[in-house]
């Protein structure tokens, strides 16, 4: 199994905030295609994506089915559960154990007896070894960001198992043949099982075991047991793996730092050869463990969750023999980042093409998810992200084709704001209200170039105008106009189409039409007169000839 199966993306439903660039310490995470991948190869599986992302694109790889299989095959599966559990569930290891038990797991522990072991071989180390500057190596995203991007570090980072792993390897000798499941609030701990096989068979996170024990109603007692042998119960807070040591050695300093950021200052002033003498406990985590990314009680709990852990820790360490250091050494190997750097000139070359030209364009905002524009380019070379990331770019470019649009455009296009004065107003217009430069109207109230009644109509009853011709006398035009109010920007927008030598043929064709139906009605009124005339003609000299052949008539009837 590869890193980047254990946070998976749900691609349906990245929005390209770059949210998760911006808080991921080590960038790696690439954009294509609109969506977020992450680069498992660089990846240190702090899960700070994960828990920032807005959308919930990310979810995390279960193998809770893996652990239901191994039970229901009959197999014998121990737990080791990490410290940070009184935090989660506000109970103690009994009450724990009894919920765990009836999921069907073997024996549960607490991974503080791993804790103990690894924290007396760090006083070992100091005291014996004498190692000028020695960091702990419990924290697994801790360890990948030295291992992948601190190298020369290597040769501090204490060679020692990390709890979850002493502890399993301790569980399996107690118990030969039976699988390990460690269950706890952190993503890195299923690439830590993964990477250092045979030891832990399977990861399980809070919410999982939390989700398990919900579909089998069972319900964990809130009861807290008191054990003094439970000093390294302190491992997941901040400062805890130092309070849990013996810390005695007169020539060190003992340091804590949490947070991957700072983590990596610390690692940056070792490099520089500021630090000496002195030994420091590195979380990935700020609050370190009961801040982990899959607390399920994290928000606003941090003070409480940590009362809980300090309340719960015993005074005396855990009754639990140490091995031979050889039994829980632990070699970290360097793992080769293989990034093509670019050279200055292509740098520039993309830097060009986001539009910064100058230093002064390198605005650094950090919008596209990377502290500087160069930083922006680097990656931009490297195929993480792309051009379009930067939203002073998009702007730009936004702008440059809408003025293109406007500035060609055949319409006359201005923008009023709601107190009616003008923001921006393109060449047609000024050319056809005979406007000389845009800084004789930009600024002034629209009443100088146009009567303002219907933009007051507009923002009154919020209806827009579309498509009105209206003649404007001042100008001797005759224009198609368009209004909107976009609520948005709380700007009027106003298009003009100059319809004057349009409304001068249609006018002209009326005339002629008027004209033509005028000669059409002079025609048929003579047409009418005429035809009057005939008929009046046509009847007498019917009548005449009537009266002539009556008296034919008679006369022939006489003889």
């Amino acid at each position: 199994m590869t890193a980047t199966e254990f946070i998976r993306l749900k691609k349906a439903d990245c929005t390209n905030c770059y949210k998760c660039i911006r808080h991921c310490p080590v960038k790696a995470i690439r954009f294509s295609g609109g969506q977020a991948h992450i680069i498992p190869e660089e990846c240190i599986q702090c899960g700070k994506c994960f828990v920032i992302c807005p959308q919930d694109a990310k979810n995390i790889f279960s193998e809770l089915s893996q652990v239901r299989m191994y039970l229901s095959s009959g197999e014998d599966v121990c737990v080791s559960l990490a410290p940070s559990f009184v935090a989660n569930y506000n109970t103690g290891i009994e009450s724990m154990k009894k919920a765990l038990l009836k999921l069907g797991f073997k024996d549960v522990q607490e991974t503080a007896i791993g804790a103990t072991i690894v924290k007396r071989e760090y006083d070992r180390l100091i005291n014996e070894e004498h190692k000028d500057v020695l960091i702990s190596s419990c924290c697994h995203s801790i360890n990948l960001l030295i291992q992948k991007y601190y190298p020369n570090e290597l040769c501090y980072l204490a060679s020692v198992l990390s709890p979850m792993l002493a502890h399993c390897k301790k569980i399996r000798e107690e118990h030969p043949g039976c699988r390990t499941v460690f269950i706890g609030p952190c993503i890195s701990k299923k690439d830590e099982a993964e990477r250092y096989g045979g030891i832990v068979d399977a990861v399980l996170t809070f919410d999982e075991l939390s989700a398990w024990l919900k579909e089998e109603n069972i319900v964990v007692e809130q009861d807290k047991d008191d054990y003094e042998h439970s000093k390294a119960r302190l491992f997941p807070t901040t400062g805890g793996i130092i309070r849990s040591m013996l810390a005695d050695h007169p020539d060190y300093s003992y340091i804590s730092v949490d947070g991957v950021e700072n983590c990596m200052e610390f690692l940056e002033n070792i490099e520089r050869g500021n630090v000496h003498k002195c030994f420091i406990e590195m979380s990935a985590c700020v609050g370190s463990c009961i801040g982990g990314p899959l607390m399920e009680q994290k928000e606003n709990r941090m003070l409480d969750n940590r009362l809980a852990v300090d309340r719960y820790a015993g005074k005396k360490d855990f009754d639990v023999s140490q091995p031979e250091p050889s039994h829980i050494a632990q070699k970290f190997e360097y793992v080769p980042l293989y990034e093509k750097q670019p050279t200055e000139a292509e740098i520039q070359a993309i830097l060009n093409r986001m539009g910064k030209h100058t230093k002064a364009d390198e605005l650094n905002c950090g919008g596209c998810g990377y502290d500087t524009c160069r930083k922006k380019a680097i990656a931009v070379y490297q195929e993480k992200a792309e051009i379009t990331m930067c939203f002073p770019y998009l702007r730009a470019q936004s702008a440059a084709l809408t003025d293109n649009i406007t500035d060609n455009s055949p319409n006359g296009i201005f923008v009023l704001n709601e107190r009616l004065e003008v923001q921006k107003i393109n060449p047609m217009a000024r050319h056809m209200l005979s406007i000389r430069r845009d800084s004789d109207v930009l600024g002034e109230n629209v009443t100088r170039i146009l009567d303002p009644d219907m933009f007051v109509r507009v923002l009154e009853t919020g209806k827009n105008i579309k498509d009105e011709i209206m003649y404007l006398a001042d100008y001797r035009l005759y224009v198609e106009t368009t209004i909107t109010y976009d609520k948005e920007t709380r700007s009027l927008i106003c298009i003009m189409r100059d319809i004057t030598d349009e409304q001068i043929e249609r006018e002209k064709r009326v005339d002629v039409i008027r004209q033509t139906a005028e000669v059409a009605d002079s025609v048929v009124e003579k047409q009418m007169r005429i035809v009057q005339e005939i008929a009046s003609l046509l009847g007498e000299t019917a009548a005449e000839t009537k009266i002539a052949l009556t008296k034919l008539k008679e006369s022939i009837s006489d003889e």
